[in-house]
């Protein structure tokens, strides 16, 4: 779940496609069209961020994508990762893009699209921490953006840590610069980009953990059917052409993509019980 202060808020028009998408705006179904709504972090490079007043990273640049394909407009607004899914669920949102891990839990609030990558939970640390597995954090500070799925890794499976939550991942960055934090929990992509762009912080990933059973996916309403069927069809392609494969050696430079998303491939399909 992946650079601004909490609580910024900034808004981006993206896109130039002007095609109607019936039925998938903020209104009821069967209000004449417009621009879907979309709830975005501005702090989580390569998959979610601002740069230069404009949303982008990986998850972003796909859905832009994905919207060209299927013929409609995306509006980014920042927001804070708690209560995203909830504001998606209420229709503040058409669709969150977040490197929204797809937990049974939070399938119960929204409906996800087919997944679109996988990755790594880690615990940055101090270099020189010694910090390598996960009960040698029993005790410990750990940092987490509240409500993320790194929350809940920190709190489940990690015993014995003390578990401090931040709203955005600058927040927790900051903490553990400072030293006031032992680790902070995030996805091993995010992590690894706040090490090269922080050279002067000496930092080093401590225990690891693969999240491959709960691709990111985009969030939707769960009786928004038409909009989720309209982002699957548009990902299927962008798998078939390779695009994705293209986006992501864009923005993660050593992270291997899953075989499942390279050119052709399956895809990484998601169940939506009840939908």
């Amino acid at each position: 779940m992946r650079s601004t202060l909490s609580k910024f808020v900034a808004v981006v028009t993206a896109g130039a496609v002007t095609l109607a998408l019936a039925a998938c705006g903020s209104g009821d179904a069967g209000t004449s069209a417009q621009k879907l709504r979309v709830g975005t972090l501005t702090d989580a490079p390569p998959s979610i961020y601002l740069e230069n007043g404009t949303f982008t990273g990986y998850d972003n640049e796909l859905l832009r994508d994905i919207a060209k394909r299927e013929g409609f407009e995306v509006e980014f607004v920042g927001t804070e990762f708690a209560g995203l899914l909830a504001a998606v669920a209420t229709n503040k949102f058409d669709i969150g893009s977040s490197t929204i891990s797809t937990t049974e839990a939070r399938k119960k609030t929204v409906a996800f699209s087919n997944g679109y990558s996988t990755g790594f939970t880690t615990i940055l640390t101090k270099k020189g921490a010694g910090l390598k597995d996960v009960a040698a954090f029993g005790g410990k500070r750990l940092g987490v953006v509240q409500a993320s799925v790194q929350d809940d890794f920190a709190s489940g499976k990690v015993p014995g840590a003390n578990v401090v939550r931040f709203p955005d991942y600058n927040a927790g960055f900051a903490q553990l610069k400072a030293g006031s934090l032992d680790g902070w929990v995030v996805p091993k992509d995010i992590g690894q980009k706040y090490i090269d762009q922080n050279p002067d912080v000496p930092l080093e990933f401590g225990y690891t953990v693969e999240t491959k059973d709960t691709p990111s996916a985009f969030a939707v309403r769960k009786d928004n059917k038409e909009l989720l069927k309209k982002l699957n069809d548009g990902l299927a392609k962008a798998v078939a052409d390779g695009t994705v494969a293209r986006l992501h050696a864009q923005f993660f430079k050593t992270e291997p993509l899953p075989k499942e998303l390279e050119q052709g491939g399956p895809g990484l399909p998601v169940q939506n019980p009840g939908v």
